[in-house]
């Protein structure tokens, strides 16, 4: 295969990098190693610095004896299932590779990707939960994506063996608040740390003195011990000083999102730089990713909340916060805070985002931006949503649409699923009662929970439950609030109600 293993043991031993001789750091690596039994992990973002990392633990491992490899190297890459298309088909490249390269060389050493939990997605959350695009203040995405899954593989391999060791390419140089943090966590006359939040693992983090140019100094000027060079790794930085997207293992890593190794969907930044750069550069496949990155984003403007965003939070509840005037610090305003994405919204997105699938599939990209095991979540989510039960079961009509001549398992509850006549009739009953029709579809739902149980256990805490939400317009919570307005006292009307809810129960089944 011609890995040119000689040249990089040159390159290991003419060099010193960080005011250290880079052979110096490499006996560290290989003392370390056989220093006791705790495995290794090595967090791999395909950028340039856990690259560095992985180079150098690979290269120590290669000038071992096969007898003193006596311990795993598990390479761990963090697959977010919406990172950026073209640094997936690297990364995943590089795997390969690893797996192949390790074998032919006899190293202990297996590359892993992890994914987020099926419902714990990107897709799953927002499109399914409706939850707001993430922002610096509310960054739902980084533990459920990131933190989640590698600490879940830590943990698995801290409870087979004990303890493990973490090996990072974490540099003071990124930020001040990674600086303090690896500060913060070292153990003095070690060079290990202690795991920000992980009792039985320890971090490894061998450049933490590195610039960015020495750690480009190190990548160009040798192959990989494994195979090949890292001139697609150099070309996909080329042109931006954006920098990567580490191993996310804690709250403190900055946000990706002018990184070219982080999420296209990120809108904690205001503009991605990163994928705007990538396709001015000529991926131009990749605009229509960049398009619907900039309408999720729109959606986070505090002007814009009212068009994308359901009055009521998930809990049904119309929710205010207490704000302080910055002018007078004894002026507490009240701010109402917007919950889930409106059900049609989306709707629009999920077509949107399935049209521009099948385009980029006509187009010969292999490229998958939403997972089929997705759309089932997404579809369950939908049905079952506290606000805007999706009784028409519209996912699998939206997915025929686009896409006729594929077919997907869709499971089906007869039970729980409405035709069009019967959403009819519960509109109508709705209306004849002057109330909200997702009223009388949540005591439906009530109502069909306890079907066929003798002595119909718990129906009343659960007609209790759905009253209690707020089933009142924007405009008349904030009169009831501001005592304008009495309670509508939803639980008065239960008597007039029964004889629909018979009615429409009898006309489903």
């Amino acid at each position: 295969m011609g890995f040119k293993l000689d040249s990089h043991k040159e390159l290991i031993d003419s060099i010193s990098i960080a005011k250290r001789p880079l052979r110096e750091l490499v006996t560290e690596v290989k003392q370390l190693y056989l220093s006791d039994q705790r495995p290794w992990i090595i967090g791999f973002s395909g950028g340039k610095d856990s690259t560095t990392v992985l180079s150098l633990i690979y290269q120590a491992l290669i000038e071992l004896s096969t007898d003193e490899r006596h311990k795993p190297i598990y390479v761990v890459s963090s697959d977010t299932l919406v990172e950026t298309p073209v640094v997936v088909d690297m990364i995943e490249g590089v795997l390969e590779i690893i797996n192949t390269s390790a074998k032919q060389h006899n190293l202990p050493i297996s590359a892993h990707a992890v994914h987020p939990k099926e419902d714990q997605t990107f897709w799953v959350n927002l499109l399914g939960r409706g939850y707001p695009a993430p922002r610096q203040s509310f960054r739902w995405c980084t533990e459920r994506m990131k933190i989640d899954p590698v600490s879940d593989f830590i943990t698995s391999k801290a409870a087979e063996f004990g303890e493990v060791i973490v090996c990072l390419g974490s540099r003071s140089q990124e930020s001040a608040s990674r600086a303090q943090v690896i500060k913060n966590h070292s153990i003095e006359g070690s060079v290990l740390s202690r795991h920000t939040s992980l009792p039985n693992a320890f971090t490894y983090m061998p450049i933490s003195t590195w610039s960015a140019d020495e750690v480009w100094e190190y990548l160009l000027r040798a192959p990989c011990p494994w195979g090949g060079d890292n001139q697609l790794l150099f070309e996909l930085y080329k042109g931006s000083n954006q920098g990567e997207c580490p191993l996310v293992i804690d709250t403190s890593t900055p946000s990706c999102g002018n990184s070219r190794f982080g999420c296209w969907t990120c809108t904690v930044v205001n503009e991605d730089k990163a994928l705007h750069s990538l396709v001015e550069g000529g991926e131009t496949w990749m605009a229509p990713l960049l398009e619907f990155r900039n309408d999720l984003f729109e959606s986070t403007k505090p002007e814009n909340k009212e068009k994308y965003r359901n009055y009521k939070r998930r809990t049904g509840r119309v929710d205010y916060i207490n704000t302080v005037d910055i002018t007078d610090d004894s002026e507490k305003q009240e701010r109402h805070v917007p919950g889930p994405y409106w059900m049609n919204q989306r709707k629009e997105w999920l077509t949107k985002l399935l049209h521009m699938q099948r385009d980029l599939e006509e187009q010969g990209h292999n490229t998958k931006l939403i997972k089929d095991h997705e759309l089932h979540q997404i579809r369950e989510q939908w049905l079952r949503d506290p606000n805007e039960p999706d009784w028409e079961d519209s996912l699998p009509e939206i997915w025929a649409s686009v896409f006729p001549n594929k077919h997907l398992d869709w499971i089906y509850d007869d039970g729980a699923v409405f035709s069009r006549e019967d959403i009819t009739l519960m509109r109508k009953k709705a209306s004849e009662h002057n109330l909200p029709a997702e009223l009388i579809m949540k005591l439906i739902e009530a109502e069909q929970s306890v079907t066929g149980l003798g002595k119909r256990r718990g129906i009343i805490k659960k007609i209790e439950s759905v009253l209690s939400k707020d089933w009142e317009s924007l405009e008349e919570v904030k009169a009831r609030r501001a005592n304008l307005a009495p309670d509508l006292g939803y639980k008065a009307n239960i008597k007039a109600l029964e004889s629909s809810i018979e009615e429409i129960n009898s006309h489903a089944h």
